[in-house]
């Protein structure tokens, strides 16, 4: 029986947290459900990871809500652009009905975004990969909903700051979002454009040696690797989304290979 895991969790989470703690809690142990029905795990679920899929979970909407509130309006590009992200992941129904009371939240001019995002650092100190992670979930749903704009970048500032990402590994992200979404109208983008970018994905500059430009791109895969992220704490449903950037990072060095006639 698989089931037990989502019930284990929703009867701590109802005492911990009440209703809104019983739904994390059973999302939380239908992640753990399906990790044994697949033979992951043999035992329980690491103690210390369990809190921070919890904050992340929690933290990764609010926040979103906050962003998307960041000029004063919520558009339903934006509304759209969240429930994409929540389908990404794959959330159930109950799942998805949580994430958006969260994104409710956030909306709100009370939101406690310095608390909120002070609680999910000190979870995370030890996970920076985690940190990186959670900009990353915020920027794409920026980019996706439009609101990357000056209001909503002055907020992702500040997320950044609280999370101790650089402004230059933000950089990177919205490159490489930005080579996922342009991989879609590639004809319509010159090939210098596409290398240029993929230059940017890596970190490295143009005029970078080889060697250099493999050296990055070894430390983008090893530091990104969705089962090294899930074993740090990330919830299993994102690991569609570090999948996907590892596909991304693969893509944009092989760009770059192509265009320089490397081995």
């Amino acid at each position: 029986m698989t089931w037990y895991g989502k019930a284990i969790g929703a009867f701590i989470g109802l005492i911990v947290a009440g209703p809104v703690g019983a739904l994390i809690g059973a999302f939380l142990g239908h992640l753990f459900d399906m990790q044994a029905s697949a033979g992951k795990v043999a035992a329980d679920p690491r103690p210390d990871a369990l809190p921070v899929q919890e904050a992340f979970f929690r933290a990764t909407f609010q926040v979103m809500g906050h962003l998307a509130k960041a000029d004063g309006r919520v558009s339903e590009e934006e509304i759209r652009a969240a429930r994409a992200i929540m389908g990404e992941l794959r959330l159930g129904e109950p799942e998805v009905q949580l994430a958006m009371t969260l994104f409710t939240e956030g909306k709100d001019r009370s939101f406690p975004l310095e608390a909120t995002l002070a609680q999910l650092f000190r979870l995370c100190r030890a996970r920076p990969d985690l940190c990186r992670m959670f900009v990353q979930i915020q920027l794409q749903a920026a980019l996706w909903g439009g609101s990357l704009n000056t209001a909503g970048r002055k907020v992702l500032a500040r997320v950044c700051a609280a999370l101790d990402v650089s402004g230059y590994e933000v950089v990177q992200m919205e490159a490489l979002l930005r080579m996922q979404q342009g991989s879609r109208q590639a004809q319509s983008r010159s090939a210098v454009d596409r290398v240029a970018e993929a230059h940017e994905v890596l970190g490295v500059a143009r005029s970078a040696p080889d060697g250099d430009v493999t050296k990055a791109y070894r430390r983008l895969m090893s530091r990104n690797h969705p089962d090294k992220l899930v074993a740090k704490g990330l919830p299993e449903s994102m690991m569609k989304l570090a999948e996907e950037k590892t596909r991304q990072i693969r893509a944009a060095y092989e760009l770059i290979r192509e265009a320089r006639g490397m081995k």
